[in-house]
């Protein structure tokens, strides 16, 4: 364990990541401080039309037990069995995300997830200051300026270490470029989104089946909603930024309605202020974030989507995020320095990161496009045969990624070997009739190690 003076850490950001780290930190014996530009979002409004619902997967759960907190945000979760494909025509069908109930994903609302997290933060002993935004930083003496945006009053601190838990537009992370250039690259998608709302019904139930995640596929661009716990479902419109339809020839609400009524009119029926929320909702933009380093020596780190922000589709930046919180606690009880604890800690996550944010790009076309694919359908039909047969080499993907804690890094290794088996098994046929059996098995234990964790 690291042996400091004050052992005082300061933690840009009091959102998810920011709130989940105080928590264990301040389970270690540390005396965390969280400032937080935007108001308490437990008596003030949270913003709207930014936030996409959140995907709480078994690597955030497991960072959840980590810190106690499990029970306590499950309350609000929805369960999710697996996506709800919208066909242009015809009848929705449910895939299944895995085997049984078992393996399932859950819906939460930002805004619920957050308020429990910061609470129980302030209840292990960590102090939270609103309003404060990072405005300067000099590292060498150790002093932050914060700018109050209510009164452009300023607040001075003194800091040992600063931790930047405060999301993709991090000013930590600008600060900390400007003293030591962090190689910053923002590879921003030709895609955008939009936020929008399906309310529940008369009597509060859901309109449509609550444990499933809706996706309207449409080739190059989609729909997708969630639900929530109050029985609303949140929807999210993901469209290109020029061409036809886009969001260069989609402005108004009336645009919007038109849209929708001509590719997702069976959604259209759900969304009673779609032209409000339109106009009212900014589009968000999407983009992946690559750092070359994430920390200076002892003095800085960073976390989640400061450090790597990556697009939505595969659910995962959240329970990325959880991981690092849990890694970087590990690493500050290992190590016998901030400086080496830091280093450790980047070594270990960064590989990881790296392979998610490419995973979801990928997971984008298959949300998109793929689902409504029959070569598609054929292979995650082979796939779950497989995994039927040998259950602890063949691991599919998304069990890897979402049901286990396989390293990303890993995961990705063996995604990319097991689709081009898929491929291959499957190619020219158009059902599993004449799979080569044998041949596969043989493929399978010759480039397949039983997986940790697999059953």
């Amino acid at each position: 364990m690291i042996a400091t003076p004050s052992r005082s850490l300061s933690i840009i950001g009091a959102g998810l990541a920011g709130s989940l780290l105080a928590i264990l930190l301040s389970r270690q014996g540390w005396q965390i401080t969280l400032y937080e530009r935007r108001g308490d979002p437990r008596v003030s409004d949270y913003e709207s039309g930014r936030s996409i619902n959140l995907a709480l997967a078994e690597r955030g759960r497991h960072a959840l037990r980590q810190a106690g907190v499990e029970n306590a945000v499950m309350a609000k979760a929805v369960m999710m069995r697996g996506r709800m494909i919208h066909p242009r025509e015809g009848e929705p069908q449910l895939q299944r995300y895995g085997r049984d109930d078992s393996e399932v994903i859950w819906s939460i609302h930002r805004k619920d997830l957050n308020t429990t997290l910061l609470q129980l933060a302030e209840d292990a002993g960590a102090t939270v200051h609103f309003h404060r935004r990072l405005h300067t930083v000099d590292f060498d003496a150790g002093y932050a300026r914060f700018i109050d945006d209510r009164d452009d009053q300023p607040h001075d601190i003194r800091f040992d270490t600063l931790i930047g838990a405060d999301g993709a537009g991090s000013a930590l992370r600008a600060a900390m470029n400007r003293k030591q250039p962090l190689d910053e690259c923002i590879d921003f998608l030709d895609h955008s989104y939009k936020e929008l709302e399906i309310p529940p019904t008369d009597d509060g139930g859901f309109r449509i089946e609550a444990n499933a995640l809706h996706i309207w596929p449409r080739g190059h661009y989609m729909c997708i909603a969630l639900p929530n716990d109050e029985g609303t479902f949140t929807v999210t419109l993901f469209l290109p930024n020029e061409g036809d339809p886009s969001f260069a020839t989609t402005n108004s609400g009336a645009e919007a309605e038109a849209l929708f009524a001509r590719d997702f009119p069976d959604a259209l029926a759900l969304i009673p202020n779609l032209r409000r929320d339109w106009e009212q909702h900014p589009p968000g933009l999407l983009g992946t974030l690559h750092l070359k380093h994430w920390h200076m020596k002892g003095r800085a780190v960073l976390i989640g989507d400061a450090a790597h922000a990556m697009v939505p589709f595969h659910g995962q930046g959240m329970n990325c995020a959880f991981e690092d919180c849990i890694a970087l606690a590990a690493h500050l009880l290992e190590q016998d320095s901030l400086g080496e604890a830091f280093a450790a800690f980047e070594a270990d996550r960064k590989p990881n990161a790296e392979a998610i944010q490419q995973m979801a790009l990928e997971n984008y076309l298959e949300m998109r496009d793929r689902v409504a694919d029959p070569q598609f359908l054929l292979q995650r039909e082979l796939e779950q045969a497989l995994q039927a047969r040998w259950p602890t080499r063949f691991v599919p993907h998304y069990t890897m990624v979402t049901f286990l804690r396989t390293p990303y890094a890993v995961a990705l290794a063996r995604t990319e070997l097991q689709r081009r088996m898929l491929e291959e098994a499957t190619a020219g046929h158009d059902s599993l009739a004449h799979i080569d059996w044998a041949a596969l098995e043989r493929r399978v234990h010759e480039q397949l190690p039983v997986l940790e964790g697999a059953h």
